[in-house]
């Protein structure tokens, strides 16, 4: 048995080196798999459509007329979103113009919109955000603007490079509703706040009130007795 022991730990030697290689190239292989999935999609993602997106908030001011624009090429899809975060009634006046400057979309005297196209010619297409029913009131108004620009579909796509996409087009999605539930928020907060300084003043004003009337009655009861007293 003394003979036969050195030679089980040696035989246990090499295969344990044996199978510490293998690990090592297995996990190599993983690694060397999950880069080449990174790398590819990243190229797809490079090469697919291109996704744009921007969030801009301007203040308005009475009686003015903000226009903004996009060069779009034919097929290149957009979509314009707007929310009115606080000024006056809290409503704004959009219109969105082609390249031949005839009126494609308008949306008067609301407080948010939507707005999504598809261009059918290359040119500058352009969008206004208008106060000038307002001579007083200055109103704050946060846009978001994305789209698919240079959208070029050969027929041979990658089933994962059109769910990237999709992937894609859904994040814009919920990044948009956000940044409505956020304006949303903010303005309902802002109407909650001032709904409370309104009640807060008006019950001093009624606690003030009260004391006067308080104050009087005593002072008339005080004087009709003293009255009655000097009768007497």
């Amino acid at each position: 048995m003394s003979r036969d022991w050195p030679d089980k730990v040696a035989s246990a030697g090499p295969a344990r080196s044996a199978e510490r290689c293998k690990s090592r190239r297995t996990g190599n292989r993983r690694r060397s798999i999950l880069q080449q999935a990174t790398l590819f999609l990243i190229c797809a993602l490079a090469t697919s459509q291109v996704m744009v997106a921007r969030a801009h908030t301007i203040e308005m001011q009475p009686a003015t007329e903000e226009c903004f624009f996009e060069d779009l090429h034919a097929e290149d899809k957009m979509t314009v979103t707007y929310q009115v975060a606080g000024g006056g009634h809290i409503d704004i006046d959009f219109e969105m113009t082609d390249p031949d400057e005839n009126v494609m979309y308008a949306n008067t005297k609301q407080d948010t919109g939507s707005y999504d196209f598809v261009a059918f010619k290359d040119g500058r297409y352009t969008y206004c955000f208008s106060n000038k029913m307002s001579t007083v009131a200055v109103k704050t108004v946060s846009f978001n603007v994305h789209g698919v620009m240079y959208v070029e579909d050969d027929g041979h796509t990658a089933p994962i490079e059109k769910e990237i996409r999709a992937l894609a087009n859904a994040l814009e999605a919920v990044k948009d509703e956000q940044e409505y539930i956020v304006v949303r928020e903010r303005l309902h907060r802002n109407t909650a706040e001032s709904t409370n300084d309104r009640v807060k003043y008006w019950s001093f004003a009624q606690m003030l009130l009260l004391a006067v009337v308080c104050a009087w009655q005593i002072y008339y009861l005080k004087r009709f007795f003293e009255v009655k007293s000097n009768g007497y």
